[in-house]
């Protein structure tokens, strides 16, 4: 096992570095990038390319550009917000773990309790009815469903005030209000996490129970529903765990579409923000960091 996970580890710095190194060059050729990042004034325009190595050999400027941050102990400085990258991430992923943290942790046992109920009800009138909101949920894009919430809930019936989050000034105001305020986010990420785990849930769960060991456990005398829990689910929850514990990283990335339309200053808007402002140190840090996560929870999923 320890061979195992060095050997793993030593994958993922050399699948990181790699990627990273692409994103790098790719960034750098971009035709913008020279004006966006020494489009400043001539002292600090100095000051940067003698601190990035500019107009040296890219390789030389990609490994000036890693020692600069095990130097400085950051990620570079943000071009538009005009703050350390470091310090805006700290700031909105809590944001997105908040809004995301909810939706994941109820659509676990929802997806996979709803998915079971269908398997167990096939080609019944709960296998059809559960089906046909899976399908719905799953083909009805989110900010569709989003946007009908915000006219219905807000301008329809004004159950809420207003369609969007609270600012966190106002949540510490009237907390009530705040926590009212991420009711339809939370809800939008709930039923499309729902769907799709019902959806893998009910098809693996249903193939495990047509297969023949399952034939053996009730010859030799086993109950139906003996049989379910103690081989059919256990061995069903083996392609499904993965899926559970890789949902983790959304938690960490946030939303970029929920979060926009229900303007919540998570990190998923500073994705956006930063491609639209041409922010490429900003964009160099964020995937480089959710590269290295990614490829951590996947050394997470398979131990």
């Amino acid at each position: 096992m320890r061979n195992y996970v060095l050997k793993r580890i030593g994958l993922i710095i050399l699948t990181a570095s790699i990627i990273i190194f692409l994103v790098f060059v790719f960034i750098k050729l971009l035709p913008q990038y020279q004006q966006a990042v020494l489009g400043v004034d001539p002292e600090t325009r100095d000051l940067l390319i003698q601190r990035e190595g500019y107009g040296k050999p890219i390789l030389e400027q990609f490994f000036i550009w890693v020692q600069n941050i095990v130097r400085d102990g950051g990620l570079g400085r943000s071009l538009k917000l005009k703050r350390d990258i470091v310090l805006v991430m700290a700031e909105r992923i809590p944001v997105s773990m908040r809004l995301n943290i909810v939706p994941y942790l109820l659509a676990i046992p929802t997806g996979i309790g709803l998915g079971i109920w269908a398997a167990l009800k096939k080609n019944k009138l709960t296998d059809h009815t559960i089906s046909i909101g899976v399908i719905f949920f799953i083909s009805v894009p989110s900010f569709v469903i989003a946007t009908l919430l915000q006219y219905y809930v807000v301008y329809v019936f004004k159950w809420l005030d207003t369609p969007f989050v609270v600012a966190n000034a106002d949540f510490v105001t009237d907390p009530m209000r705040g926590l009212t305020s991420y009711v339809m986010p939370v809800l939008v990420l709930l039923v499309g996490s729902v769907a799709g785990l019902t959806r893998f849930s009910r098809a693996e769960l249903t193939e495990v129970l047509t297969s023949e060991f399952m034939l053996l456990c009730r010859t030799k005398g086993l109950s139906k529903r003996q049989a379910t829990i103690r081989h059919a689910l256990r061995n069903a929850m083996v392609p499904i765990a993965p899926s559970i514990i890789g949902g983790f990283i959304s938690i960490l990335s946030g939303s970029l579409i929920i979060e926009r339309i229900f303007r919540v200053p998570g990190i998923g808007g500073v994705y956006l923000d930063a491609f639209n402002n041409f922010d490429y140190p900003l964009i160099m840090a964020l995937l480089m960091f959710y590269t290295i996560i990614g490829l951590s929870a996947g050394l997470i999923v398979d131990l």
